[in-house]
């Protein structure tokens, strides 16, 4: 199994994320999933890549040739890729995955996630899209989603897109059990 892994590069945010990161990167190792990820060495980032690195994990990162030039590529993570662009990289990611883990972060996460769901509405991505709501971090994410139920820019079938979870524990096993999603999905994308 390959895995997509957004998360945060910010490295001054509370000890429970990181905690989080780590528990969820072991789960990770010995569930021998690859991880593909930003590329990053602080942050979440640099937990998740340090912690599957140290445990004997496989992990890749892509990342924009000028993030590199300022040096933010982790210097042990050996297999990288470079892209041109933010949206090339976005792209990248998507690639030959099996699904898709949001960890806390800022807009560049959230960017990505909201990216991805969007793709998946559309029926250009179908794989498992799990969100780890480590704190209650993603509670508001949640209940603008719900929203836009509510308020029909979405319709409920939508809610089926992605998962939140609590817990490290509970992703690879939410990744697993994840129900398919339908590759027509743009006939239903919006309310006509």
């Amino acid at each position: 199994m390959r895995i997509c892994v957004y998360c945060a590069s910010s490295a001054k945010i509370d000890q429970a994320y990181f905690d989080a990161t780590e528990k969820l990167a072991l789960e990770f190792v010995h569930s021998d999933i690859e991880i593909v990820y930003g590329g990053g060495a602080t942050g979440l980032m640099g937990k998740l890549a340090d912690t599957i690195i140290d445990n004997g994990g496989k992990i890749k990162g892509i990342m924009p040739k000028f993030m590199n030039e300022v040096e933010w590529a982790h210097k042990k993570v050996a297999d990288f890729e470079f892209t041109d662009t933010m949206h090339e990289r976005k792209a990248r990611f998507l690639v030959d995955i099996d699904g898709l883990v949001t960890l806390p972060g800022g807009t560049g996460t959230l960017e990505e996630l909201l990216e991805a769901i969007t793709l998946k509405r559309l029926g250009l991505f179908a794989k498992p899209i799990v969100i780890l709501n480590t704190n209650g971090y993603y509670e508001p994410l949640k209940q603008m989603l719900e929203k836009c139920v509510r308020e029909y820019f979405m319709m409920e079938k939508h809610l089926e897109m992605w998962t939140f979870v609590d817990h490290p524990e509970e992703v690879v096993p939410a990744l697993q059990s994840a129900g398919d999603w339908d590759g027509g999905a743009i006939q239903f994308a919006t309310y006509r």
